[in-house]
């Protein structure tokens, strides 16, 4: 029993077990993984310690970036070991990640506004549900719970209504109205990579699971768009928020 026991664990399949938890230099997805799950941790350090630069009004605004990339790093943590150990996509830890630092992002519009101006609460719920419905319906797709077309299509109508509500809702009326001028362009900004970066998921969504493609190049596809979505418009909303905190915080010492 002993010698079998000692045979199994010297089998070639034993052996080449560590092997499969090695990043490949040919596994550019799981080189997506690792390449953004340090500059999370970059910009995570950054808008933390450019906190003590800003005045009291912008440090909630600064610190929810830090969280929604330090929230984001973690989770990239796993994930990139889900993909490079297993080379299966990892939804569930996606999807987690998305759960709190997508609505964290949506709170960025409304701590901007709240800093210069009185912000009714009505905004803060609008842009939750927006949030959530879009969540909820893409990962009810990804994870078969529901049709990929159903998901992807209730996913759209939550982004949809999100969009609504900062173009011509009351959080967009607000910032016309009340915002000073580097607020007004962080405000633009901020609405445009809703619009444009955003639009990288449903990309994604729709490369992975509505063309039709192999299983195994679907994979890739969607987690290379999903990681490049997640660097780009995280790191960038935490950037806006920063770069117009440093431009009042200036002018009121001034």
């Amino acid at each position: 029993m002993l010698v079998t026991t000692l045979s199994n664990l010297s089998s070639p399949m034993a052996a080449l077990a560590p092997e499969a938890m090695v990043l490949k230099s040919d596994d550019f997805v799981g080189i997506s993984f690792w390449v953004i799950s340090m500059a999370l941790v970059a910009a995570t350090a950054f808008f933390f310690l450019e906190i003590q630069r800003v005045k009291g009004k912008w440090k909630t605004s600064l610190t929810v970036s830090g969280l929604v990339t330090l929230v984001a790093a973690t989770h990239y943590f796993y994930m990139r070991d889900v993909w490079v150990e297993t080379g299966s996509t990892p939804t569930v830890y996606r999807y987690i990640d998305w759960l709190i630092t997508v609505p964290l992002l949506m709170v960025e519009f409304y701590l901007i506004l709240a800093a210069i101006t009185k912000v009714p609460g009505g905004v803060f719920w609008r842009l939750m549900i927006g949030t959530l419905v879009m969540l909820i319906g893409g990962y009810l797709g990804e994870a078969g719970v529901i049709g990929a077309w159903p998901g992807f299509i209730v996913g759209m109508l939550g982004w949809v209504y999100i969009l609504k509500e900062i173009f011509a809702g009351e959080a967009s009326k607000i910032s016309a109205e009340n915002a000073p001028e580097s607020v007004q362009s962080a405000f633009k900004l901020m609405r445009n990579i809703v619009t444009i970066g955003w639009a990288i998921y449903p990309l994604g969504y729709f490369l992975g699971y509505l063309t039709g493609a192999e299983p195994g190049s679907s994979d890739n596809m969607l987690n290379i768009v999903y990681n490049i979505a997640d660097v780009v418009n995280k790191i960038a909303f935490g950037v806006i928020i920063w770069t117009v905190a440093v431009a009042e915080t200036d002018k009121s010492e001034a």
